[in-house]
């Protein structure tokens, strides 16, 4: 079963978001890479990460707000890596600015997601895209590169 990879350096949003993610009973690892480069070494085997296991994750939930690498520079290398292209990326942010909006969708996420500030809504906003991506969609083999 392919890990829910959750790209985000805000403690109390990863503990929330993984909350939110196990009250789906989804059976998938989230692996947590902090704001330090840790994505791209976690997508390269690499780093700390040098020992995982191949494979890529289902889905990559990004904190828009990670202040030191960011979760659209992120998003920008995996679509330009032909190997990761096709990996389903959503933005999880307080932010509903256009311009984020719009540049997250130019660099070709899949899903943007405001975070609501109440805990439920909180709850149901975060699950159901992780839960949609990690169980419902059908993603293309291993190897397939996308047009």
């Amino acid at each position: 079963m392919k890990s829910i990879l959750l790209a985000g350096d805000n403690q109390i949003d990863v503990e929330l978001t993984q909350e939110a993610l196990g009250r789906n009973n989804l059976a998938n690892d989230v692996v947590v890479v902090g704001e330090d480069g840790e994505a791209p070494d976690y997508f390269r085997q690499s780093g700390n990460y040098a020992g995982r296991k191949g494979g890529n994750p289902a889905v990559v939930l990004l904190d828009l707000k990670t202040p030191k690498v960011g979760c659209l520079k992120v998003r920008e290398e995996i679509k330009g890596d032909d190997s990761l292209r096709t990996i389903p990326a959503v933005v999880l942010t307080s932010s509903n600015e256009e311009t984020d909006l719009l540049k997250s969708y130019q660099l070709g996420v899949n899903a943007f997601v405001v975070k609501p500030v109440d805990f439920h809504d909180f709850m149901e906003a975060v699950s159901r895209p992780g839960a949609f991506w990690a169980i419902v969609n059908e993603a293309p083999p291993a190897g397939v590169r996308s047009g």
